[in-house]
């Protein structure tokens, strides 16, 4: 007997490792990021919009933290500041795997999708402020409707897409891949308050550290993690919003080995805290963000009649569209830069449909420009809403046409 209950400990230890690990494979399809994402969204939105909507709002607003390292923030702050961290350092981890081994490390295979969300964050830009010009609104939301959320976009292209060319995939990667590091750029530059220069230049020093240890081979979590904690709490605290250290952090780890271009930490890291960030951070972070009490229908018109949520539904539903596939062709038609053979620009402009499914990054820059919880901010969540789908919408029925007609072609020759 006493040998067989270690054997069961051993074999039901096996099977939970074998449990988690599946599920972590699970977590990091794209589907099922998505999927969550869109349940915590709903999810907030029945909860606010029911009888029972003062105990959510209550609950987001509820605070936790010490106040003497200026950490006592709402569980709503927490989401924006701490779990889009997460989200972020996956994002600096590949991007910076783009930039050194993938296809941002050559400059004639990136130019185009470079050039794409250069351009696809102008034209949202420029599009939402001439509507507020025009129309009388507030044009400090600009920069709400100028990025594209990885999650949503390519789980969208994953359930519509089986005969697709696999370079539609990769176009869209890299075009959202670098709107990630545009977005981060704006909050760091436009949506920095009161900053503190010198809790700025102390995070260099934990960050410096974290930098070293992985260049040292050294991968205990005893010793990177509470580095990236301080690194993380020391940018909150200058004024600097703290997602940045996520990418921070994420450039920090290499991406090869010192053998050659083996797989590194930045490979590892990756798929260590991607279903962290799919299956938890994104999800609870889009539950804390996307509630908003509509009002019933007169409500919702009334939301969307304001002039920063129409710039922000034409941004990303015209802007987007035109700022990603005008920027494609100008490129192709006045540089030596080639569209992949295999795609043809009826793709192009599908992709750049779908490029408007903005919702991470476009809700928590709806709550820096305007202040989470305000009026306005509650009319972004509900243009947001509104844009992405009706983007989802048009790009997936386009797109579907064209994996039909690929299909065909794939019948026809076989």
């Amino acid at each position: 007997m006493a040998r067989i209950v270690p054997e069961r400990g051993r074999q039901l230890f096996r099977r939970s490792h074998r449990e988690s690990r599946r599920i972590a494979d699970i977590l990091r399809e794209e589907t099922v990021g998505g999927a969550l994402l869109l349940l915590g969204t709903v999810l907030a939105l029945l909860w606010v919009n029911s009888p029972f909507g003062d105990r959510y709002t209550s609950m987001i607003h509820a605070r936790y933290g010490p106040h003497g390292l200026d950490l006592n923030l709402s569980a709503e702050e927490w989401a924006a500041d701490g779990l889009l961290a997460i989200f972020f350092f996956v994002a600096g981890l590949e991007l910076k795997r783009e930039f050194v081994a993938g296809d941002l490390r050559s400059p004639r295979k990136a130019a185009l999708p470079v050039v794409a969300a250069v351009c696809g964050m102008a034209g949202p830009a420029v599009v939402y402020t001439l509507v507020n010009l025009s129309g009388g609104g507030d044009t400090s939301g600009w920069a709400i409707p100028t990025a594209t959320d990885i999650a949503f976009a390519l789980a969208v292209l994953a359930v519509i897409s089986s005969h697709l060319p696999p370079a539609l995939r990769t176009f869209l990667l890299t075009l959202a891949v670098v709107d990630d590091l545009l977005a981060i750029v704006i909050i760091a530059i436009f949506f920095t308050d009161d900053l503190n220069p010198g809790k700025a230049l102390l995070a260099l020093i934990p960050l410096a550290l974290f930098a070293f240890l992985l260049q040292r081979r050294i991968h205990s979590g005893w010793l990177l993690f509470p580095l990236a904690a301080l690194t993380w709490g020391l940018v909150h605290a200058s004024g600097i919003h703290a997602t940045v250290a996520g990418v921070l952090l994420g450039f920090a780890v290499p991406v090869l080995t010192e053998e050659g271009r083996q797989p590194g930490p930045a490979e590892r890291f990756e798929h260590r805290f991607r279903p962290l960030s799919a299956g938890f951070a994104v999800p609870v972070f889009a539950f804390m963000s996307a509630g908003v009490a509509v009002g019933g229908w007169s409500g919702f018109t009334s939301a969307l009649s304001d002039p920063v949520a129409i710039g922000v539904m034409a941004g990303l539903v015209v802007g987007k569209a035109v700022g990603v596939f005008g920027g494609t062709f100008l490129t192709v038609r006045f540089s030596r830069a080639d569209l992949d053979e295999n795609l043809s620009w009826i793709d192009i402009f599908g992709i750049s449909l779908l490029a408007g499914i903005g919702f991470t990054v476009s809700l928590l820059i709806g709550g820096l420009a305007f202040g989470a919880g305000s009026p306005q901010d509650d009319h972004v969540k509900v243009a947001v809403l509104v844009a992405s789908t009706a983007a989802a919408v048009l790009a997936g029925i386009l797109l579907k046409l064209r994996d039909r007609h690929y299909r065909r072609n794939a019948e026809t020759a076989s």
